[in-house]
């Protein structure tokens, strides 16, 4: 699984440019699939025919990943740019980054400190007051390398840390990682694997595909911040703990008797839990649960440290725990 984590990590994904993400993701499951579309937005809707197609099951994981839009060339030829996705402007200054499809390397910039006055030192950083240096010496010069609406992804460099992994956009691909690994699997009833589109925009891609294939139940495997750090007023979820259960997020109200159900199952197969405890993001779950004629849903993550940030970590071990802990719950479709 790392390996697979490690090539999806590295390729570049921002919201409505998944493109590079969709191709590997369709080779690698190619074989597992019975038929494999992708609709108008972009999301792979991969079926995979169950033994006795009485229920009809989503499970879903988003591809995209948070990043940048080139959105202006100034005369000395540094790069302007806009936020696609929620990112903290505070982890970026000084982060290396690559811009369009020729993969121009850059780094994001702001004024010196030395040069900063009083009150711009105090002030949160904001997106506007960045920019990119490709070492460009003149609008022209950067013109002939970048040009407006080219997307931008951080250039992090995937790797371990001490048992745990680090790299770009893990708090998307992971999920992406897990369900790859969930179609190697057979299934009593039908499955949707669905590699969402432009979740950081809104959840656009799964209000789409569930609206589509009306499922009666969804999975939605993501990530949840961790709060495991030195710091951290709030415990929640910790990195090496286990799969985390939710039951509840800012869109999504998760099915009760689902959530208890996964408990019992975590509980009877000696499978690292946890249980979420923090309600301070959003899955794809609400979308799913409020289209065509609604869905029950529940949410199996990973925990992660440092989400929507240049570099996140997160833990081998909860990994193999979400999909245990998946497919221990669907293997006999009884739970669903």
């Amino acid at each position: 699984m790392v390996e697979l984590l490690r090539r999806l990590s590295s390729e570049n994904g921002v919201s409505g440019n998944e493109d590079n993400v969709r191709n590997l993701i369709i080779r690698e499951i190619g074989p597992l699939a019975d038929k494999i579309s992708v609709d108008s937005i972009g999301n792979i809707i991969a079926f995979k025919q169950g033994k006795r197609n009485n229920k009809k099951l989503m499970l879903t994981a988003h591809m995209d990943e948070p990043g940048f839009i080139v959105s202006g060339i100034t005369e000395k030829g540094y790069i302007k740019f806009k936020s696609v996705g929620r990112i903290d402007s505070r982890t970026i200054i000084s982060k290396c980054v690559v811009i369009g499809e020729k993969k121009i390397n850059g780094i994001i910039g702001m004024k010196a400190i030395h040069l900063q006055k009083r009150e711009e030192r105090e002030n949160t950083v904001n997106v506007s007051d960045l920019f990119i240096d490709i070492g460009a010496k003149s609008k022209k010069a950067a013109e002939r390398v970048v040009k407006l609406g080219d997307y931008i992804t951080f250039n992090t460099k995937f790797g371990a840390v001490g048992n745990n992994v680090k790299g770009k956009a893990l708090d998307s691909r992971i999920g992406c990682c897990c369900l790859i690994e969930l179609l190697k699997k057979d299934y009593e009833d039908d499955i949707y694997a669905v590699f969402t589109s432009q979740y950081e925009i809104e959840n656009r891609g799964a209000r789409i595909a569930a609206y589509n294939i009306n499922p009666d139940y969804a999975i939605v495997l993501d990530t949840v911040e961790a709060a495991d750090m030195y710091n951290s007023k709030e415990k929640n979820a910790a990195l090496g703990g286990g799969a985390v259960i939710s039951f509840m997020d800012k869109r999504t109200i998760a099915d009760k008797a689902l959530s208890n159900k996964l408990i019992d199952v975590a509980k009877a197969e000696n499978i690292p839990f946890q249980l979420n405890k923090a309600i301070v993001s959003a899955s794809d779950g609400g979308s799913v649960q409020a289209a065509g004629n609604g869905a029950k849903v529940v949410n199996i993550s990973v925990p992660c440290r440092y989400s929507h940030t240049p570099v996140s970590i997160v833990s081998r071990a909860d990994m193999q725990s979400v999909v245990e802990l998946t497919y221990l719950f669907l293997r006999n479709g009884d739970n669903i």
